[in-house]
């Protein structure tokens, strides 16, 4: 099954206009052959050591055995619930690859202690933990480690024969668990997070919960010598120019499922094209859209829509102004790593690095070392709602309506709306709601991420992309009551979330960003309380 990119409008344009240079200039075979210097020297040096997705099939298919091998011998000792602890590319490629699969897979990517608790009350005897991390020193990974070492020690379990580590070789985890015994799965160190969905990290987890991982990778396998061809129909080219070669630049890509037989696939590429190319004060950023999505009525000048459909054999008319992309969920991946690599040229960035991911990382740090109290709220709402704001928001009206539109006040023509929940998703799934209606409020492209799981995905694009962007934090109050500790560590899940958040509303403050947080005391009601307020 090929994959198909039709543009029309200007991402046609565009296409037209880059598409014979980057021919000319031979981007597409020298992505293949590992050359660093198609982003510039001052990339380079990183280029030249994160190109090994380009040939991750090869790479991989050496896993498939040792995978099925692992997961019939689960199956046998009547283990067959897989959890996947991981951050960013680690969980976001199983999560879209096991959907799209029909395959049950509990991601387990936050912090939260009530997500936390819920999947260590589900069949832990039945269960394997697979925890994946590429640094090997994700706090995260580390945290859900730790707590399920212990639930599986209290329920009589070895940790030994239901925890399976993925991470790079010589990584700290990697020496840590080979010498405590664990089983460990080695990626390709020169392949970034968030292009390593077709390597050990997007493979363990999802061939371990009953995915048909070698038919994933003949998907794949299919496309590479199509994107290798320096060639005016490649489809990595084409996608690339499309996306980042509009004038004036689209920089928001909003990604709609239409048909597609492919589950959840716009939430992997937002991470893709955000981390890769939010930088340096450029940057496009991917919006999740579905159908009925209000900025699909509002024809806004800076939103590219790409639409993921069905493979047809008749002739397709594509919507005016939008790209339609149809193929399979392999070949689909590796044409949006191509693409997105392109993109990076084409915007004079380098794609490879994430120099603003860390700074929310070290402020979490900083607030968990010395755990401050919290700062006082700027008021609390009727609603119970503690409001604080950082980043030169201010708001004259003391109301939770008040403060929303103070902070919507602050959208320029260009700017888009970041909506950031770090609540549990598995008991309050109605906050993702809250997207549509900002949206349709705002009438500007508008994004949804649970914290701290999006701190791994836009959170680059938050910092280092333009600072175009408006923040809207959702926590919860700490509650001792359903807090949950962590093992060997002088803080708790609640606290680590506290911390995560509060950390990155202050880089973001730091750049010049407006943030409004709002606190819930009551999470049950907190979602129908912000929609009315919004209205």
């Amino acid at each position: 099954m090929t994959v198909e990119v039709h543009p029309s409008g200007a991402a046609a344009e565009a296409v037209a206009r880059l598409v014979p240079q980057l021919v000319a200039d031979g981007v597409a075979s020298g992505i293949t052959t590992f050359d660093p210097s198609l982003w510039g020297p001052a990339a380079e040096a990183e280029a030249e050591k994160r190109l090994g997705w380009v040939e991750a099939v090869a790479v991989s298919d050496a896993l498939v055995e040792p995978i099925l091998a692992l997961r019939d011998k689960l199956h046998a000792a009547g283990i067959t619930h897989i959890v996947l602890g991981g951050m960013g590319g680690s969980s976001l490629a199983p999560e879209v690859i096991t959907q799209t699969y029909g395959v049950a897979l509990t991601v387990l990517d936050s912090t939260d202690p009530g997500q936390v608790q819920a999947a260590l009350d589900d069949r832990l005897t039945q269960t394997a933990l697979v925890i994946s991390s590429k640094s090997g020193s994700t706090l995260e990974t580390d945290s859900q480690k730790r707590i399920y070492e212990k639930a599986f020690r209290d329920a009589g379990i070895d940790p030994l024969e239901r925890i399976i580590v993925v991470t790079d070789p010589g990584s700290p985890l990697d020496v840590a668990a080979r010498a405590d015994g664990y089983q460990v799965f080695n990626a390709d160190p020169n392949v970034g997070g968030r292009y390593s969905a077709l390597t050990a990290f997007g493979l363990v987890p999802s061939g371990l919960a009953g995915v048909d991982i070698r038919n994933l990778l003949d998907e794949a396998q299919a496309m590479e010598l199509t994107l290798a061809l320096d060639t005016p129909n490649n489809p990595g080219l084409v996608l690339g120019a499309a996306i980042a070669g509009t004038v004036p630049l689209k920089d928001k890509l909003g990604i709609v499922s239409d048909g597609t037989y492919i589950v959840g696939f716009a939430d992997w590429a937002e991470q893709l094209i955000a981390e890769s190319t939010g930088k340096d004060g450029k940057g496009i950023l991917p919006v999740v859209l579905d159908v009925g999505s209000p900025e699909l009525s509002l024809d806004l000048p800076d939103l590219q829509i790409v639409r993921l459909v069905r493979d047809e054999e008749e002739t397709r008319e594509v919507r005016e102004g939008e790209i339609e992309i149809s193929g399979s969920l392999g070949g689909q991946m590796l044409v949006w790593e191509y693409a997105t690599a392109v993109a990076g040229r084409i915007l004079g960035i380098n794609p490879f690095d994430q120099p603003d991911v860390e700074a929310a990382k070290i402020a979490a740090r900083g607030l968990l070392d010395n755990r401050p109290e919290s700062a006082e709220p700027l008021f609390v709402t009727d609603e119970g709602i503690e409001v604080r704001t950082l980043g030169g928001l201010e708001v004259a009206d003391h109301t939770l309506s008040g403060a929303i539109a103070a902070l919507l006040a602050e959208l320029g023509p260009e700017g888009y709306v970041s909506l950031q929940a770090y609540l549990d998703r598995v008991h309050h799934p109605d906050f993702a709601a809250l997207r549509d209606v900002v949206a349709a409020t705002a009438k500007r492209p508008t994004t949804f991420g649970w914290g701290p799981r999006f701190l791994h995905s836009t959170g680059q694009f938050h910092k280092g992309g333009p600072a175009i962007g408006v923040f809207l934090q959702i926590t919860a109050e700490p509650d001792p009551a359903r807090d949950l500790a962590i093992p060997d560590r002088p803080f708790t899940f609640g606290q680590l979330i506290q911390a995560q958040a509060a950390g990155d509303a202050s880089v973001l403050a730091d750049h010049g960003r407006p943030v409004l947080t709002l606190t819930l005391r009551d999470v049950a009601a907190g979602a129908a309380a912000i929609t009315a307020a919004i209205g």
